[in-house]
């Protein structure tokens, strides 16, 4: 049977082509212009003459600086979300004891939390310890209220795993520990990437807690970098343009990769 074709929803796929086009052009586009040419022809114009002169300002104004930064928070803050969240979210999957119900929920009320309504005793808890203005001091937090989340994703990845699996580990005489790195972990690949690929994002992101809990030079991230280069530069959006397109390209490699993971895992947290 000959099926019509949708008209209607190539009209839709195409106004929301334009819609994420658009502003993709722009800021490209603006990249390669100098401030006197965007100023003149507007948004919208196509550059008349290349220059990347826009990047080279971005890059020696301190950008690859707060770019190194940002990539010590992330892996710090993947890291332990790494290290803690597979034995975290096995325990609670496998033990039928109260502790553990307590701990899931206890982490289920930490979703309900968001970060601007404890910053201030965050602030005050991290300079006790003396991890202020300290790269260390941004990992933390971040990696902290990642943990609620990721558990949620990796608990919900493990819940699909067969309880005939288990039985069949443990009838060859496997402990907890080995049928956790034998079976587990390589079963909850997809679930791992997932919160790998989340809590990257959330560190690379980050802008509260490096703005309340840092202010040197030698500590800013990306994302503050931004902030002042928007006033640094003043009026001249071409170079604030090229710090976001700098910025842009590890979350935008990171999301190409790792997108079928992302979904896949995502999926396994609310069933199948």
């Amino acid at each position: 049977m000959k099926t019509r074709p949708n008209y209607a929803a190539g009209v839709g796929s195409f106004i929301w082509l334009l819609i994420v086009a658009i502003p993709l052009y722009v800021m490209l586009s603006g990249t390669f212009q100098t401030r006197e040419e965007f100023g003149d022809n507007g948004p919208l114009s196509f550059p008349t003459s290349f220059t990347l002169q826009n990047y080279a300002d971005a890059i020696t104004s301190g950008f690859g600086r707060y770019f190194l930064n940002t990539v010590v928070v992330t892996v710090g803050v993947v890291a332990i979300v790494l290290l803690l969240v597979p034995p975290l979210s096995y325990a609670i999957v496998r033990s039928r004891s109260r502790g553990a119900s307590f701990v899931f929920r206890f982490f289920l009320l930490g979703l309900a939390i968001p970060a601007q309504a404890v910053i201030v005793p965050v602030f005050y808890l991290i300079n006790a310890v003396g991890l202020y203005d300290n790269l260390l001091g941004i990992i933390l937090p971040t990696a902290a209220f990642a943990l609620p989340i990721c558990t949620l994703i990796l608990s919900g990845t493990m819940r699909d795993i067969t309880g005939e699996l288990y039985e069949a580990m443990a009838m060859d005489g496997a402990s907890p520990a080995r049928a956790f790195f034998r079976l587990v972990l390589p079963l909850s690949k997809g679930g791992i990437s997932t919160i790998a690929v989340f809590s990257a994002l959330q560190a690379w992101n980050g802008f509260l807690f490096p703005l309340i809990l840092t202010q040197s030079e030698s500590t800013r991230v990306v994302t503050l970098g931004l902030f002042n280069f928007q006033t640094q530069y003043g009026i001249n959006i071409p170079g604030l343009l090229a710090a976001v397109t700098l910025s842009m390209v590890p979350v935008l490699l990171v999301y190409l990769f790792a997108r079928r993971a992302l979904v896949q895992g995502l999926m396994g947290a609310g069933g199948k």
